[in-house]
């Protein structure tokens, strides 16, 4: 029994498997966060780059309801080129601003409750589920 316990501290056979055991939960949970908020971030990435061009391409109307058609028609027909968007949950506002007649505000809203983040444990923190974006674009004074 003496010569057990003296070989007992210098046994390392199933130090590995211990040690892969506590580390790889908390890995891959990193893994798995770093995809989910990626593909988040793809899709505010995708929304800005959505109301962008669609504010570059009302600048062609004439009048505001022709530039709003325009920068609906540019979002709805590229909407399909951005694969975690989901082309349902998408809607555009364009108008002229407020505040400086001779800018065009196109707004573009995205529901994004829908996405897998959004079913996580509450342990991980989520962010809002609408995201906004816009874009301002001048008329004139080049």
């Amino acid at each position: 029994m003496k010569h057990r316990l003296k070989i007992f501290p210098a046994a390392r056979d199933g130090a590995i498997a211990v040690e892969f055991a506590i580390i790889a939960p908390l890995f891959l949970m990193i893994v798995f966060g770093i995809v989910m908020y990626g593909s988040y971030l793809a899709v505010i990435h995708g929304v800005q780059q959505l109301a962008a061009e669609a504010a570059r391409s009302s600048i062609a109307g004439l009048n505001e309801s022709e530039r709003s058609s325009l920068a609906n028609a540019y979002v709805t027909g590229n909407v399909k080129s951005y694969p975690l968007i989901d082309p349902a949950r998408l809607t555009v506002n364009a108008a002229t601003s407020g505040s400086d007649a001779n800018v065009f505000i196109v707004s573009v809203n995205y529901d994004a409750s829908g996405m897998f983040i959004y079913s996580l444990p509450t342990f991980v923190p989520v962010p809002p589920s609408t995201v906004v974006r816009s874009a301002a674009i001048p008329r004139g004074g080049y």
